[in-house]
């Protein structure tokens, strides 16, 4: 079937922006991805009824089912989703969450220490952003909750460590990612007495977006800022209110259920020492398998590099849930528990896999509109050189918020930024780089299409787009700080100055913020 193109046009921006447009005005985001969703495939098809309903139908189905196989990662996400479900209703009902509640809050005195559980733990689950968020907030929802830690702001936490410190860290799936497309982009120009993981380790200081982000959240951490409409969720998670109520149960969150009163902190230390260990491991024995079909000496970047992620999550809690069962079977809970677990789990989940399944359609029209390759099409047209990599995190950005997908902006992108640095100023190629890599976690933080954006609520149990909106004015400020940090980076080539006026960008209005915050507190 032929699809009208739209690469050369602003109008491939169209179903992405009314789908983010949508979403952050009604709120409603199912519908505003199926509008999206819809305006893509009348604009592919020239709005002929009949070639839009089979393009949309086929859409669907290659969700769980392309090129005469199962399409994996999807339907892995989905698994280990509804795996995790259960597994935290499980723990609830065994009274492992209330005890583990009631140990930490022998520990954690306050909500500062609360939260720097939260920021913390990210270097614990750095193995992957999806890990990272799902598993964190499940050890952290019941401590926070105790102290009156809204869920928006626990989202926020989870969000702004998970991709951040993915992307700076060599040993994450991220990394063994980046690190093959900077190996490619090296090898294409002739560049082979450099190190794909030597440049990576080189460009990390230059990803500004990254680097001030982890900083960002360590203040919000120490000094309990909180910014736009993130105060009203946690006066309200001071009054008890923890999520809007009115709203439902958020994705991820389950309802009240019974506790054993015998459970022990064992009964979620376990299953989570469990998912984490074994989750690593199948990681990286999928990755060695792998590397031993094709002939290729082992090595862990290597191993990452080839690691199958979705199978490795599903293995990992599969193994997690095995575990929380073994340990339940000793309180004698009733049948009517067991099943109330697996119902609850299944249901807690369905909110977050209904979105993604959405995400994931709108991110194929996307691709097949070719949204991507008309916003890379813009960095041709830089009317300076020192400006570059001002342009290519902003476009980066863009891109990313417009696909909801750091990895696809990536791939694209890192590239052009590549043959872009090399046919006009070699010296700019890693802060170009860099540029590109702090522009997609910018723009994957900001968008609601997101899968990693839609994770992070998940596994705070927080209404998706409450994330969404109590996350962007910390995105936003961080991102104009970059720019102006990016300007002084390109004009001078010096990472050194890129971060000190990104720093100093930031200082005067982290000073303005908490004497507005004492001043008129939440």
């Amino acid at each position: 079937m032929a699809l009208a193109q739209y690469s050369d046009s602003v109008l491939s921006l169209l179903p992405p922006l009314l789908a983010v447009a949508l979403a952050i005005t009604t709120r409603r985001v199912l519908l505003s991805l199926g509008v999206g969703i819809l305006a893509g495939a009348m604009l592919l098809n020239m709005g002929a009824p009949g070639a839009t309903t089979q393009y949309l139908a086929d859409k669907f189905i290659n969700i769980v089912w392309s090129e005469e196989s199962w399409n994996s990662w999807n339907l892995n996400i989905i698994g280990f989703l509804l795996l995790l479900g259960c597994l935290i209703s499980l723990m609830a009902i065994s009274g492992g969450t209330r005890a583990f509640a009631l140990w930490a809050e022998q520990r954690i005195r306050s909500r500062r220490q609360a939260k720097m559980m939260t920021g913390l733990l990210v270097f614990l689950f750095f193995i992957d952003d999806y890990f990272h968020s799902l598993a964190v907030g499940t050890i952290c929802r019941p401590v926070t909750d105790r102290h009156g830690i809204s869920r928006a702001k626990l989202a926020y936490l989870l969000d702004s460590t998970a991709a951040p410190v993915c992307v700076l860290m060599p040993v994450s799936s991220w990394g063994a990612y980046i690190i093959a497309l900077i190996g490619g982009i090296l090898a294409s120009h002739g560049l082979t007495g450099h190190s794909p993981l030597a440049t990576f380790v080189a460009m990390a200081p230059m990803n500004l977006y990254a680097v001030f982000t982890l900083l960002m959240v360590a203040v919000v951490v120490l000094r309990d800022l909180d910014l736009g409409s993130m105060a009203r969720h946690e006066a309200a998670a001071a009054q008890g209110q923890l999520f809007d109520a009115a709203r439902g149960i958020p994705p991820g969150a389950s309802a009240e259920l019974p506790e054993s009163e015998r459970g022990q902190v064992k009964d979620l230390a376990w299953p989570i020492v469990t998912l984490v260990v074994a989750t690593v491991f199948f990681m990286i024995s999928s990755g060695a398998s792998k590397l031993a079909a094709d002939g290729t000496a082992f090595s862990l970047l290597k191993a990452l590099e080839n690691t199958d992620v979705g199978l490795s999550l599903v293995k990992g809690g599969a193994s997690a849930l095995l575990v929380a069962c073994g340990l339940a079977l000793r309180l004698g809970l009733p049948l009517a528990h067991w099943g109330l677990a697996l119902k609850q789990g299944l249901l807690a989940m369905w909110p977050a896999i209904r979105i993604l399944i959405l995400a994931w359609a709108i991110g194929a029209v996307i691709r097949d509109i070719e949204t991507g390759k008309y916003l890379a099409s813009l960095t041709q047209s830089g009317p300076s050189v020192a400006l570059l990599p001002a342009m290519l995190f902003v476009l980066a950005g863009i891109m990313a918020f417009s696909t909801g997908t750091s990895w696809g902006t990536f791939g694209i992108m890192l590239p052009l930024a590549g043959d872009l640095a090399m046919a006009s100023e070699p010296s700019l190629l890693l802060p170009m780089l860099s540029a590109v890599l702090a522009g997609s976690v910018f723009g994957d933080h900001c968008s609601p299409i997101s899968d990693t954006t839609i994770l992070s609520s998940t596994g705070a149990g927080c209404h998706h787009m409450d994330h969404v909106v109590t996350q962007l004015p910390y995105a936003l400020l961080i991102a104009l700080a970059s720019v102006l940090g990016y300007l002084a980076l390109g004009f001078s080539g010096s990472a050194l100055l890129g971060l000190a006026v990104t720093g100093l960008v930031l200082l005067p209005c982290l000073l303005w913020w908490g004497r507005r915050a004492v001043l008129q507190p939440a």
